[in-house]
């Protein structure tokens, strides 16, 4: 039996496909988002890898800010119950989950079965977020892949007061017209982000073991930020941007079994 999971977020479309359940036979992400072709590119990349259509998927769920506008699903789930979901599958230990998305924060807590005992969301502002990380990259010209590298090369974080990304942008701007090094400025950076985040799951009380997802999560400057500001080791979930998706696959995968 094939399930599929379409997870369509703010700034990537994520598709996973299983197989009875557990055996992951697709899991791609386009870097497009809700209102394009984000979706419709996630599930043709899916399709092509699996050598499998829409005729076999036993159930579709879709999840993320655009499940209501995407057609062809059977069922949609909210976003927070897929990524506890799908985490708790891959980490049955997790008790807390953060997930930085290209929009959004959040921090989820888990009990001892996966089921979610809170969470809090940062969906109001871009600071702490994958979109502060692509504007703060441009300012410093350089590229996310190349700032975990430029991160290790630091000596000190230069300090980043700002909350708010168009006051952080000119923050950054300034210091480097103050010829303060490029490398500690990114540093500053990932600092900025990882407390943020970390302060959603501190409102939540905070329980190992800690799961991190979402794209940023791809960044381990952003991780080793957040093991400083938790002084807690962070385990990076298997594939980290489609968690979301995997869980939308697993609850199908549900919903199949009762069809």
């Amino acid at each position: 039996m094939y399930t599929m999971g379409v997870d369509v977020g703010s700034a990537s479309s994520k598709v996973v496909i299983l197989k009875d359940g557990k055996d992951i036979v697709a899991a791609e992400t386009v870097q497009f988002g809700t209102g394009s072709t984000g979706p419709q590119k996630a599930l043709e990349k899916a399709y092509e890898v699996s050598g499998l259509t829409r005729e076999d998927m036993s159930f579709v769920v879709a999840t993320g800010y655009g499940r209501f506008n995407f057609e062809g699903a059977d069922k949609q789930v909210s976003e927070i119950s897929c990524h506890a979901k799908g985490v708790f599958h891959l980490v049955p230990t997790a008790r807390t989950i953060i997930d930085i998305g290209g929009q959004d924060a959040k921090a989820i807590r888990l009990d001892s079965k996966g089921g979610i005992k809170q969470f809090f969301m940062n969906d109001k502002c871009a600071a702490g977020t994958g979109r502060f990380l692509e504007v703060m990259a441009r300012v410093l010209e350089t590229t996310l892949d190349q700032m975990a590298s430029l991160d290790e090369l630091a000596d000190e974080a230069a300090p980043i007061s700002s909350t708010c990304t168009v006051f952080a942008e000119s923050e950054v701007i300034s210091q480097l017209s103050n010829g303060v090094n490029r490398n500690n400025i990114i540093r500053g950076v990932h600092l900025s982000v990882a407390s943020r985040a970390c302060g959603l799951a501190y409102r939540g009380g905070l329980e190992k073991d800690i799961v991190m997802t979402g794209g940023v999560a791809q960044n381990a400057g952003v991780v080793r930020a957040m093991e400083s500001v938790l002084k807690k080791d962070v385990i990076v979930a298997p594939h980290p941007q489609t968690t979301g998706a995997l869980g939308a696959a697993l609850f199908a995968f549900e919903a199949a079994q009762k069809k």
